[in-house]
């Protein structure tokens, strides 16, 4: 461990013995459940504006450190600026969410420009500045999507409730297919190690869709792609943490960090925090996995809910977080409580 990894109890969960109290951070912890996100946003014509504009991220990213102390800052940026720094542009309708261009045969991924690096020096920027401004003791998480979400949105142009273009795609076109997981694995590895570069001292893979797909296609669009990227991190930067996160993966879960390589393995809110207690290896780090809807609600419901993921994960090096997204209409005191309960201070 590297001296500025001493002092960082985030990056202690990694190879030191289980704390007392977990490190935490909260999925989209910059967002807009915070007042000063809110002013800001209002700043940039749209999404896609802001998330280009380093002045505005580098406040968001630095806005809920400042307010709650978080044991890590995640850089504010999306996991569509890969397809977008292919010439896939991406744009966020009011209330709609992500739309693109769909691939809807084998020529659109034929069709796809080369991955442009220098698109994303906008994030490099950001993730610079944050870490010069970030307190000694926080860490700083860089993120990619993983290959299986990113080509979903892709097909579809869209998001979709079961991602059934994206699957229908991979059964009739499964060369094509490939094709594009394989161009999304190589931008990926390539990004994440100019994150690491540019500050990044943890990454993280989101696969936000992977509950989705039956057990042979799991193994073949999200694990095994993710195994490749963490190895394409590894060999250039070794001393990088690297947290996967294949939501709603279930008893895939089982065994599933140590075949794709992960440092830690993210685990969703519908996860039997019972069952997985008892069948996921004590030696992997896991992260999660509080109920954005209790954090709503507060008062004495979250405090249960905190309490039963500790006692759930007291057996493993654990870091609190949520199991998806911070949800915008979650009330500041709430995660105030959060935090006080979590550090082993009573509230």
């Amino acid at each position: 461990m590297t001296d500025s990894a001493a002092t960082k109890k985030f990056l202690k969960v990694f190879d030191a013995p289980i704390p007392d109290a977990p490190p935490m951070w909260l999925m989209r912890q910059a967002g807009r459940y915070l007042p000063e996100y809110r002013e800001i946003r209002a700043k940039a014509p749209s999404f896609m504006d802001f998330c280009w504009n380093p002045d505005l991220t580098v406040e968001a990213t630095l806005q809920p450190i400042r307010r709650f102390g978080f044991d890590a800052a995640i850089i504010f940026s999306d996991i569509l600026v890969v397809p977008d720094a292919m010439g896939h542009t991406v744009r966020f309708d009011t209330g709609e969410g992500p739309r693109m261009a769909a691939i809807e045969t084998p020529e659109g991924v034929d069709a796809l420009g080369e991955f442009k690096l220098s698109h994303l020096e906008p994030v490099f920027e950001a993730l610079r500045r944050v870490k010069s401004a970030l307190p000694a003791e926080t860490a700083l998480i860089g993120f990619c999507g993983a290959p299986w979400t990113i080509a979903s949105y892709m097909i579809a142009g869209k998001g979709t409730p079961d991602q059934g273009p994206a699957r229908r795609f991979a059964y009739r076109y499964p060369a094509a297919f490939q094709k594009l997981i394989d161009r999304i694995v190589d931008a990926s590895i390539v990004y994440l190690n100019e994150q690491i570069k540019n500050g990044a001292e943890v990454v993280q893979v989101f696969d936000s869709w992977a509950g989705v797909l039956p057990a042979k296609e799991f193994v073949a669009w999200c694990e095994k792609p993710v195994e490749r990227i963490i190895a394409g991190v590894k060999a250039v930067n070794p001393q990088a943490k690297v947290i996967a996160f294949p939501r709603a993966a279930h008893s895939s879960l089982v065994g599933f960090g140590d075949r794709v390589g992960a440092d830690a393995v993210g685990l969703d809110t519908s996860l039997n925090n019972s069952w997985a207690s008892e069948a996921l290896s004590k030696n992997q780090v896991v992260q999660g996995n509080l109920d954005p809807l209790a954090l709503i609600v507060g008062g004495d419901a979250l405090r249960r809910e905190i309490d039963f993921i500790r006692e759930s994960f007291q057996d493993f090096r654990h870091i609190f977080n949520l199991g998806h997204g911070i949800l915008p209409e979650t009330p500041i005191e709430n995660v105030e409580l959060l935090v006080k309960r979590v550090r082993g201070k009573l509230a």
